[in-house]
């Protein structure tokens, strides 16, 4: 596997969206971009993050996570890639 030198700039210009405005968009290629939303469940009256994946604005897959565990799954993401020299 060929290692990509990715500078912070390069992930920022991937990255599409406000932080903070509940969006965020990653474009992964292909016309397929990686989305992260703030969703609220009328059902159970709580909040969630969506992980999407997402080509021609149609949602193909996608991911609820509890609000609780979107900071250690940053952290845990960051420690898999330093760890495997991603």
């Amino acid at each position: 596997m060929v290692k990509e030198n990715v500078s912070e700039e390069d992930i920022e210009e991937s990255t599409e969206g406000k932080s903070g405005d509940g969006y965020v968009e990653i474009k992964m290629g292909g016309g397929w971009y990686m989305t992260i939303s703030l969703a609220h469940s009328d059902r159970f009256e709580k909040e969630y993050v969506e992980l999407a994946k997402e080509r021609g604005g149609v949602k193909r897959s996608r991911f609820n996570l509890n609000p609780a565990h979107v900071r250690m799954l940053g952290e845990a993401l960051i420690k898999f890639a330093d760890d495997n020299g991603l």
